[in-house]
């Protein structure tokens, strides 16, 4: 198991008041869709006063995500956080190097996310680094090149760590009375997979994920794009991206595809909010309506047919796509298609949660937060 330790980085010139694409905070942990508002700012007085503020990071292939929480009752809640699109493992596939524009978008980034928690004051932090820094020949100078820079000191995890932080996150999502989940994170530079038992009871906190089996695959939305393409993809390219992922999971399914009876599907990604938003019709994207709802099959071979049948331009339109997911979108598509293939449960449930979350958890968990109230 991956081991907790507060991060030391948080010192140096703080530039506060950095604008930037920041989420809504003010949500309490856990919630399904609709159970709470984000539209303001945690009072103060939303935790005990001697617990510190946790922060966690999740630097990704794509994207740069940070939550800043404070304990509450059985759970957490969120008092600040961030998310910018920075594709840092943009080329690292073709090249086995991190380009000097995505360390740029990086550092800029990161200085945000530095400044946030230096105004929240942050004592307990977790922050981490994922593939494209595992992948990376130069993965080991970025971290030594943010350290210098930003002044945070990233953990580049190993895959192991990330599924397992993924499952702690997600796991309040899973139906109760499901006999267990497959759990799937389709990141930018790899997917893991997780077989999920039913959780166990973890006293007042969130419950603690049971863990029968996992795989991270070396295939990510970023990585699928870069060789199959993602600006014009048409229905051959798309079977052949579906294809290549099942492929790669053939060990896996032999392993813990059998017997699904009473599983779901659980699927946090950009790629799965992605889709549920699409289905719902949203003018623009509502964590709300999306973080805890359930997608049944034919619903979501309906929104990938909608998406396969739009032109890069329509998609870019799209308040739930963008620009920034335009060119990514169906490469997601392609992996999610292949896990249902693989693994053919009636129900997905999304989860817009993941690693932060898993992180801020873990970091609770071993302060005793719940344990002492």
């Amino acid at each position: 198991m991956d081991q907790e330790a507060p991060t030391t980085g948080l010192l140096g010139s703080a530039r506060l008041g950095r604008e930037g694409a920041s989420e809504p905070p003010g949500r309490s942990w856990p919630q399904a869709a609709g159970a709470g508002s984000e539209s303001r700012p945690a009072p103060a007085a939303a935790s005990a006063p001697h617990w510190p503020t946790y922060a966690a990071l999740d630097l990704g292939t794509n994207n740069c995500r940070l939550l800043v929480a404070r304990p509450t009752g059985s759970a957490f809640r969120v008092v600040d956080a961030f998310s910018r699109i920075i594709r840092l493992g943009e080329g690292v596939s073709l090249t086995g190097r991190i380009g000097d524009a995505a360390i740029a978008r990086a550092v800029d980034a990161l200085a945000v996310c530095r400044d946030k928690m230096r105004a929240r004051g942050v004592s307990r932090a977790r922050l981490i680094a994922t593939e494209a820094c595992r992948a990376a020949e130069n993965g080991a100078d970025f971290q030594a090149r943010i350290s210098e820079v930003v002044g945070l000191d990233l953990e580049i995890v190993d895959q192991r760590t990330e599924a397992e932080l993924a499952a702690t996150g997600c796991t309040p999502l899973m139906d109760p009375d499901a006999r267990g989940a497959i759990l799937f994170d389709i990141g930018g530079g790899s997917s893991e997979l997780v077989r999920l038992s039913r959780s166990e009871a973890a006293g007042r906190g969130p419950p603690r994920p049971v863990i029968q089996g996992w795989v991270s695959l070396p295939l990510g939305v970023v990585t699928l794009a870069e060789r199959f393409g993602g600006v014009a993809v048409d229905r051959p390219t798309f079977d052949a991206m579906v294809t290549h992922v099942g492929q790669a999971l053939t060990d896996f399914v032999r392993t813990h595809g059998g017997d699904l009876g009473g599983l779901h599907l659980l699927g946090t990604s950009g790629t799965v909010t992605t889709i549920a938003g699409v289905h719902l019709d949203l003018p623009r994207y509502d964590r709300r309506r999306v973080d805890g709802c359930w997608l049944r099959g034919h619903e979501i071979t309906a929104v990938i047919d909608r998406l396969m049948a739009m032109g890069y331009e329509q998609r870019v339109a799209n308040p739930c796509i963008g620009a920034e997911r335009a060119d990514l979108v169906l490469a997601g598509c392609a992996i999610l298609e292949a896990i249902r293939r693989a693994f053919p449960c009636p129900r997905l449930r999304v989860a817009d949660r993941g690693l932060r979350e898993g992180m801020l958890v873990k970091m609770m968990r071993a302060d005793g937060v719940w344990e002492r109230g």
